[in-house]
Parts: C-alpha cells; structure tokens; sequence
C-alpha cells in the first residue's frame, strides 16, 4: 500500500476579503524545518465567500479573491487545480501535486441547494469526487442552517443532502459508497445545554479560561453534533478526531475576543469515513496527523479549522494509461499539420467525447487549457493490434487547433465517457511551439489563467490570458514582443 497526505482547511470567512497572509494556514516548510515533505493534495473548504444575487453571473466567470489568494500561493508551490465547485458562497478547491494528476480518473463536481427549502443556495453542500491509485475519494464541504434552535434543520440538511447528492459513478452514486469521504463545513451545531440549567456566554468563556491542557470534554458533552451523531439522527456514519482546541464561534471580527451574543461553540468541523474492508486481503484506513484551529486569523467570526490524514492507496496501481510519445520536433505557429504519437493501454476505450488538451507547460489547472480537439478529429486509424495488447495512434492537429503565442505546452488526454465524468489519462512532456520569424524566449509561467468553458457544453476560447505578477530574474527588454501576442498585465 501507498500512503497519500491530505491537508483540509475548512473556514467561515464571513463575507471578508483577504486581509491577513495565508501561508501559516498551509503549513508549509518554513526555514527551520525546510525538509517537511508537502502533502499530496489541499482540500480547501470556504463557506459565506461573498457573493450577491446581481453578481451571480460574475462569480461563476471570475475567481473570487479568496481563490485567487490560495492559486496563487499553492501554484508557486507547484500544485495543480484538479477541480473546483462554488454554490453562491459555499467554495470547494482541491489541489493535487503534478505527478498525481495522470492518476484521477473520474472526476465528478457536484451540489445541492438546502436553502428556502432547496431553492436558494445559500445554504447546502458541494463535492468533489474521484479515483486515485485504485480507491475512491469524496470530499464534501457544507454549510447547514444557523441558530441553536434549529437543529431539526441542520439534522434535516444532512439526510436531504445524502439523499440528492448523487455521481454518474458506478458504484459509488452516493457520498456514502466511496472508500475514503471527509465531510468538513460550518455545520453549525452549537452548545446547548439543558433548559434551566443553560450556563450563559459569559459562564461559558470564563470555563474556557479555565481549561488545562486543552481538555474540553466538559463542555464537549453539551455539543449538538456529538449528540446527533450518537444518536443516529446524522452524521452517525462518520468520526471525529479528539478536540483539543476551543470553540471556533463567535469572534468580535478583528480580534481573539469571543462576541457574547452567541455561545461559543465549535461550528466547524472535519470528519471522516473509511470502508476498511472493501477489498480482500486489504485494509483501508486514514492516520490522523493533525487536528486543530488557527486562532490568529482574525477578519472572521470563524477561525479556520484544519487537519491532516494519511490515507492508504494501492501502490503501483495503474489503469487506463495513455503515454505520449517524446516531441522532438518544433511545432511552428501556422503548421499545416503537426503529428505526434500516442500509446493507449488495452484496457482504454475511446469514447467519443475523448478529447486532446493542449495547455501551458506549467498550467495550474486542469480547466486552463489553451484549445482542445475531440480525439476523433485528430486521432488517424492504425490497424487494430492483437488483443490485449496496446495500440499506438497518430494524431493530427490541423491549422486553427494550436496555439498562437510562442512557448512551451503539454498534450493531456482526457476520458470523458459523458459531460460529467471527465478522467486524465495521459500528460505529455512539455514541448516547444514557436514562430518561425522569431525564436522563442522562454518565460516563467503566469500566476493564473482564465478558465474556459468545458468541452463537451461550448466552444472554448483558443486563446488564454497570461498574468504576469513577478519578474524577478526575466530580461523585461526581451519581453516586449510577447506582450502584443495576446498577453496583458494585471
């Protein structure tokens, strides 16, 4: 078995910008311990990201601040978007490093309304669910109905999420079928102790003064979401890491003072679900590393909560794997044709929405590609090799389906059986595109790229928007031409 480090951050951020660095967050090394290995993936789990019924249609063209923040910190780090989802102000961002990306395989984004009943967005949950060496993964980031009082509503949320929430997926149509679900959000649920004997805010913040060792078991024994999920009212099939760290709601924004007019109480939270036994001879399980909250993020009523768990994967597990051949050859701006190889193991089949991305060599997201071709169009038929054995295919890229800026790309063939179930199966190594008329100059890639359209629901820009934000260590005077070439600076 191999082992894949997941990082979470879930975090209210309470309809605030960024106002403080958001590195610390992360954990990354720092220079005292620069040796720390970097996780696997970053699962990042925003809820009340603002956003406004008129500005609707801008927040599902444009990033928000936050996302933005995280891209452009996490990309530097060399990490790659492998899908993201937002409903109204409920964001989920995964981030997975480079070498894992050949490895997704069914990668489905999804959402339900629990808001006004199901109609507003407002309130509900988003996911993202996917293959990696040979196990299944969900990850769900929620945000459930407020107030102490309401906890049939909260109860309420969960079952209709669980019940609407489903995945073209075979197997695991539901966010309960899969091996591996981290469930994280606002959830919600407050302190609530029994009538008549309700200790008050300030009661509650002087206890908490009091507490040694981070033991807060007493207090702990009052919480909503423990009690719901003894009882089996919900939550019941997922577990929770010990608490060591007090309430994460209510804070005076700006400061480490609770706001008296709620109870303190530990609204958001990370938990977990691993079906050990669901293969023979093998035993699945998540390590916890660490389970805690920030507490000097201060633009929030929230403080961000994170954790961190080593799961199990299969080692050496590969499946539908399409390898390119090395591009040796320049491909000029303005080629009548330009070929390369690929070679397709024998268990791939060619669906006819199987597509061919051509993306920046240093692209950080798998929604960033320049232009794409659907397979079908590119791929020129060989004669079929003997059965099982693998089969190598031409494909022909004609004039209009390049690029247009000189630089250095990648091919990414993706599998994508229906407009919701997309798999990469193959990432070439970067090659040279360049103008015939002028040699190419070789720049550090963009911060961020504007996102297209997927393929399969419109016809996509063939061209992307380069933002340039560091110039350390460039020749700026070699950079002239290439700013005429579709590019522009932010």
């Amino acid at each position: 078995m191999d082992t894949l480090r997941f990082y979470f951050v879930t975090w209210n951020v309470a309809t605030k910008s960024p106002g403080q660095d958001l590195n610390s967050l992360l954990d990354f090394p720092s220079q005292f311990n620069k040796n720390k290995p970097l996780p696997d993936f970053y699962v990042i789990g925003l809820q009340e990201v603002k956003s406004q019924p008129q500005n609707m249609l801008m927040d599902s063209l444009f990033s928000d601040q936050w996302t933005q923040m995280f891209n452009k910190i996490l990309c530097r780090q060399g990490f790659v978007v492998a899908k993201s989802i937002r409903l109204q102000g409920i964001i989920l961002l995964v981030y997975t490093q480079m070498k894992h990306l050949p490895h997704l395989r069914e990668i489905v984004a999804q959402y339900t309304k629990t808001g006004l009943g199901g109609l507003w967005g407002n309130k509900g949950a988003v996911s993202v669910r996917f293959n990696i060496y040979g196990c299944s993964v969900c990850l769900v980031n929620c945000h459930l109905t407020a107030h102490e009082h309401l906890l049939a509503d909260r109860i309420n949320d969960y079952n209709t999420i669980l019940k609407e929430h489903g995945y073209q997926v075979s197997e695991t149509s539901n966010i309960l079928f899969h091996d591996y679900v981290f469930w994280i959000g606002d959830l919600n649920f407050r302190t609530d102790h029994p009538t008549g004997s309700s200790p008050t805010s300030e009661e509650i913040v002087a206890t908490l003064q009091k507490v040694e060792k981070d033991k807060y078991t007493a207090l702990l024994k009052h919480d909503q979401l423990l009690a719901v999920m003894d009882s089996g009212e919900a939550f019941s099939e997922f577990s929770e890491p010990e608490i060591r760290f007090p309430p994460t709601y209510k804070f005076l924004m700006g400061s480490d003072d609770y706001d008296l007019k709620r109870k303190p109480s530990w609204t958001d939270r990370i938990l977990y679900k691993v079906i050990a036994n669901n293969y023979e001879n093998i035993t699945l399980r998540a390590d916890l590393i660490s389970y805690n909250h920030i507490p000097h993020y201060t633009v929030s009523d929230h403080k961000p909560v994170v954790a961190q768990f080593n799961i199990k994967a299969f080692a050496n597990y590969t499946v539908k794997t399409v390898e390119f051949a090395p591009i040796v050859r320049i491909w000029y701006i303005g080629d009548a044709d330009f070929r390369t190889q690929c070679t397709l193991s024998p268990d791939v089949e060619i669906n006819p929405n199987d597509w061919i991305g051509i993306y920046d060599a240093n692209f950080h997201s798998l929604d960033d590609y320049i232009a794409y071709e659907y397979l079908a169009k590119v791929s020129l038929p060989q004669t079929p090799p003997p059965a099982g054995q693998p089969r190598t295919i031409t494909l022909s890229f004609p004039v209009g389906s390049g690029v247009r800026t000189p630089g250095f790309y990648r091919f990414i063939y993706f599998s994508q059986p229906n407009t919701e179930v997309r798999s990469v199966l193959g990432i070439s190594e970067p090659f040279e595109v360049s103008s015939r008329e002028d040699r190419l100059v070789s720049l550090d890639p963009c911060e961020e790229a504007s996102c297209s359209t997927s393929p399969g629901r419109a016809k996509p820009s063939t061209a992307t928007t380069d933002i340039f934000t560091d110039f350390t260590g460039l020749d700026v005077a070699k950079l002239s031409r290439h700013f005429s070439n579709d590019l522009s600076i932010d």
